[in-house]
């Protein structure tokens, strides 16, 4: 039998003491500062809150000023109806650009190919569509026009307007698209680009080789010549309503500058176009669960990057949108505060939480929400 020792508690007291005293402490919650007045915009993205109503409460009780709704809802009565609601409200429509996978059952030819040759599937089942089919171009123009005519809207923001990928989750995922033979005549003609008479994987091989520049700056240029022409039409059917993009987090050399060299993103020229950049930082979702500082780095990053510093009278402001709700990963209530925080720091002068359809069932989140909201309101 192995001796007994004998242990004093003054020495156990000791080292507990010593412990807890070099443990490190968990990050303190921010404080809700009294007023933020450089924060325009409090938001909700994803629907009219209606059960803010069905509770006898109001949209101002919560502090929110502005709410975002799917294209599909839009009509005179209802924006009307909201705004008699809800004195001062903002209604904003989201408009989906590239990801109207329904166009492709009657026109497959609109479907990316990838560098194979070959259709590119979808990846994680978010379906894209090739830029540069012009019957799918002059559609979503077109109902883009009839969405300003539909009703007094304040604003409305592009959203998928990127090549097809998945990139809104820790692991994105990618794909090189679109060599369709549509893309690959168009940059040859536009980009002064002569290929060789080859298979399309041959003829891809290059553009991921040697002519990557070229092809890069060429696609980038498909899709801001969208923005361009969503801004004319903007101008025409409702001047003075403001045009934003919901946009992927990164800086330019995140993921081997896949913000362009994937996605097809030129902020810095899209931004001529815009008037809001609505920057998509959803930290658990991209695996900062633990770190909701994460949301005003990015949003910094994103300043510096395009000279926004966020004071009265820039022309480009930043709304973030940030994470409250469940996706993937969960959000606790006790990060919300913190999250609003984070996402309301300059150069951010308004922010919105995404996304209400997932959001009013946890209450708790909700009112938190509207705690801080209605601090910060001038």
């Amino acid at each position: 039998m192995p001796p007994v020792r004998l242990i004093r508690w003054e020495l156990i007291l000791a080292v507990l003491v010593f412990s807890i005293g070099t443990c490190p402490r968990a990050a303190e919650p921010s404080p809700v500062p009294a007023k933020r007045p450089g924060i325009a915009i409090r938001g909700i993205y994803g629907g009219v809150p209606s059960q803010i109503f069905d509770r006898g409460r109001t949209l101002d009780d919560y502090g929110v000023n502005a709410i975002w709704i799917g294209s599909g809802s839009v009509d005179r009565e209802r924006v009307e109806g909201l705004k008699a609601r809800a004195k001062g409200l903002k209604v904003f429509v989201e408009f989906n650009t590239l990801h109207e996978s329904s166009y492709l059952k009657d026109h497959p030819d609109a479907r990316p190919i990838g560098p194979d040759g070959q259709v590119a599937p979808p990846p994680d089942g978010w379906q894209g569509v090739c830029p540069t089919h012009a019957g799918y171009r002059r559609s979503r123009m077109e109902a883009f026009r009839r969405i300003l005519r539909s009703a007094p809207i304040d604003g409305i923001w592009l959203d998928y307007h990127h090549a097809h990928a998945s990139w809104e989750q820790a692991q994105p995922n990618l794909p090189d698209t679109c060599f369709c033979t549509r893309c690959l005549s168009e940059f040859e003609r536009e980009a002064g680009v002569n290929l060789p008479d080859a298979t399309t994987a041959e003829r891809a091989r290059r553009l991921l080789g040697a002519d990557k520049p070229a092809w890069v700056s060429w696609r980038c240029g498909v899709f801001t010549d969208w923005v361009r022409e969503f801004r004319t039409i903007l101008d025409q059917e409702r001047p003075g309503a403001l045009l934003g993009t919901f946009h992927c987090p990164w800086t330019e050399v995140e993921h081997n500058h896949a913000l362009r060299e994937k996605l097809a993103i030129d902020l810095k020229a899209q931004a001529r176009f815009l008037d809001v950049l609505s920057i998509m930082p959803y930290h658990a979702r991209f695996g900062h669960g633990d770190d909701p500082a994460w949301i005003s780095r990015q949003t910094a990053a994103l300043g510096r990057a395009l000279g926004i510093r966020g004071q009265p009278g820039e022309r480009i402001r930043i709304w973030p949108i940030v994470q409250l709700s469940d996706w993937g990963e969960p959000v606790p209530r006790a990060q919300v505060r913190d999250i609003l925080d984070q996402g309301t720091r300059p150069p951010a002068t308004g922010v919105m939480v995404f996304v209400w359809g997932s959001l009013y069932p946890q209450w708790d989140k909700v009112e938190a929400m509207g705690e801080f909201y209605r601090a910060i309101r001038p």
